[in-house]
């Protein structure tokens, strides 16, 4: 079977209806099979939601690795005049995202990019519950392009289990940040953050 971070998906459809409601916001998104955790939203996401709905300036966000749009549509729901833009290098997880917008009646920019690659604009915040499976290579890729694409002062949320190499991931957006702070743990999880200076 294809891993969810790949550009095309070969895996047949199976697609199920998601819904749950997050600060008494009802979100309800499709998802399908070949997307990151297609039967619920995650608690890594729960709790990046939980630190991006206290830290967000309101401006502009970008749901990085979007998956079928679970966090990028939230984020629009709770602060509807926010620029959201969502990206994914999964060909099926973005057509996803952008059916998924549509169902939730908001307007986010949703591109299928191989990490930042068709990504030209700037971000005051950019979340990222980074592809493990793709490898330290990747997500670490990841992390050096996101800092460029940071407004100064703008600020990364990265949420990572403590199995899944966080102390690692941690190291790696100091080298590159000069910065970064584990903000919360919870059920494995850590939320990190860096600021951009």
């Amino acid at each position: 079977m294809s891993h969810y971070y790949s550009e095309n998906q070969d895996v047949p459809h199976s697609r199920k209806e998601v819904s749950f409601r997050f600060l008494d916001i009802p979100v309800t998104l499709i998802s399908d099979s070949g997307v990151f955790s297609k039967d619920h939203l995650d608690p890594g996401s729960e709790l990046l939601l939980v630190h991006i709905a206290q830290q967000f300036n309101k401006q502009a966000f970008c749901d990085a690795g979007c998956g079928y749009g679970a966090i990028g549509i939230t984020v629009k729901k709770l602060f509807p005049e926010s620029s959201v833009t969502m990206f994914d290098i999964n060909q099926r997880a973005v057509e996803t995202a952008a059916e998924n917008c549509k169902l939730n009646n908001v307007q986010c920019e949703v591109i299928h990019s191989d990490g930042f690659d068709k990504i030209s604009d700037s971000f005051d915040m950019i979340a990222i519950n980074p592809p493990i499976r793709a490898g330290k290579p990747v997500i670490y890729r990841l992390f050096e392009e996101i800092e460029k694409h940071l407004y100064i002062d703008g600020i990364l949320l990265v949420v990572i289990r403590k199995q899944h190499g966080a102390q690692s991931a941690k190291k790696k957006l100091t080298e590159i940040f000069g910065n970064c702070e584990m903000i919360d743990r919870s059920m494995g999880y850590w939320i990190l953050r860096s600021r951009k200076h």
